[in-house]
């Protein structure tokens, strides 16, 4: 592999510098750099990041390739400036053996474009009455630390309780979709005045916030680490902060989606819109920003839900709930995070890469920008202002609510251990 020269790179969004990459690897970082045997790539003062690292990745294959696959998601992932994602449980067949994540892992292996790291059921068939193969999943050549049953909640806290206890041993975390089940049937949106208005089945926070409550109690009782899934209202960011002044091992996410967009939007009967947790109110989006930026938040993770045209081109209350978003996130959270000086890019860097890689044990992930380290890279023009257009997604489906809305920057080059996978914003 040859020498890379990246020439005038703001690295986490400071002064231009040169990065020189030898391989995999970092060489050196600092100014006036040489380029004899190197390829330069002209930065011109674009902000150079850690590849970033997605904790909440949906890519659907098993089972369900008409949405999604390993290689088209992977390829997804780079296009955004991710070099890592975590895929979750639910796939059909579901992720709670050693050979179905072993599977999910060779995939991610063969196709290159980002190391993919399988999350493991909590339980057998998400159904939430029997522990899955936590161990075993653990031990396989997939190495699988972090579990979840995404998609469903574990709602019964003995269940819960064993898991927690039973991962502590290797040191892995349960993620957990805080959706109480009872409190949310026959929900379509976010309980409040929109819901009144529309008609609509509600969906109150409450029924998030009593699930986190409940866990990171179970979390300190055991002595173990729980991961909130999607936080999405102003109560859990409380509930979250109280548990960590009691110093309860908690961490949580929120997905750019609901850093910017509100229920207001289903006004439209639009089923992009249709999410889970489902888009909340004004004041739940600007609790959820000052948390991210004062860390109650930890991480950003894009929650990504490929859908096939069929299953959102319908009517609202038939259609799949989820969103594609690896490929606009970085662009959402500049909009609503960096351009309103609530973040540096440093603390993007934190968000995106360094946190997420620590949760997920994620190696080699999230490292400084340094001489030494794995070539993870990202580099973002962050002057870029353009409209989204899905047509040139490198995902399967289409399904964004961002369509035809004008977001800041672009990642133009992505580095895989010192292998480029995105040149000048088009996927090698």
């Amino acid at each position: 592999m040859s020498k890379i020269l990246i020439r005038g790179a703001r690295v986490l969004g400071g002064e231009p510098q040169d990065v020189l990459i030898d391989g995999e690897t970092i060489e050196a970082v600092g100014s006036g750099l040489s380029a004899d045997g190197a390829e330069v790539v002209e930065a011109g003062g674009k902000v150079l990041l850690p590849g970033l690292v997605d904790l909440h990745t949906h890519l659907r294959e098993p089972g369900r390739e008409d949405s999604e696959t390993v290689l088209t998601g992977t390829r997804a992932a780079a296009s955004g400036g991710y070099t890592a994602v975590f895929a979750m449980a639910n796939t059909f067949p579901v992720a709670d053996t050693a050979g179905v994540v072993e599977q999910v892992y060779r995939l991610g292996q063969e196709h290159g474009y980002c190391d993919v790291q399988p999350i493991g059921a909590v339980t057998v068939g998400l159904e939430g009455r029997k522990l899955a193969e936590l161990g075993a999943m653990h031990e396989s050549a997939a190495g699988v630390t972090v579990f979840s049953d995404d998609g469903k909640c574990v709602d019964d806290a003995v269940i819960m309780r064993r898991a927690l206890e039973y991962v502590k041993a290797f040191g892995g975390v349960v993620a957990q979709h805080a959706q109480e089940p009872r409190l949310t049937e026959g929900a379509q949106m976010n309980e409040g005045v929109v819901s009144a208005e529309l008609g609509l089945g509600g969906w109150p926070a409450v029924a998030e916030e009593s699930v986190i409550a409940r866990d990171v109690l179970l979390a300190e009782h055991v002595g173990s680490r729980v991961h909130i899934c999607h936080l999405s209202t102003a109560g859990s960011v409380e509930i979250v902060r109280w548990a960590k002044s009691r110093g309860i091992d908690v961490t949580a996410e929120v997905t750019p989606h609901h850093l910017l967009l509100t229920d207001e939007l289903v006004r439209s009967y639009n089923p992009v819109y249709k999410v889970n947790p489902p888009l909340r109110t004004e004041r739940d989006v600007l609790a959820l920003r000052e948390a991210l930026a004062d860390g109650t938040i930890d991480i950003v993770a894009t929650d990504h839900a490929p859908h096939p045209h069929e299953d959102k081109d319908c009517e609202w209350a038939a259609a799949a709930m989820g969103m594609v978003g690896l490929e606009t996130a970085l662009s959402v959270v500049q909009e609503t995070m960096v351009d309103t000086g609530l973040l540096t890019w440093a603390g993007v860097a934190d968000r995106m890469s360094v946190k997420p890689a620590r949760i997920g044990r994620a190696a080699g992930h999230g490292r400084p920008v340094s001489a030494g380290e794995p070539a993870n890279l990202t580099l973002v023009d962050t002057e870029y202002r353009g409209q989204v257009d899905p047509a040139g997604f490198a995902s399967r489906s289409r399904n964004t609510p961002y369509e035809g809305r004008e977001l800041p920057g672009r990642v133009t080059h992505t580095w895989l251990r010192g292998k480029a996978t995105l040149v000048d914003g088009k996927l090698t």
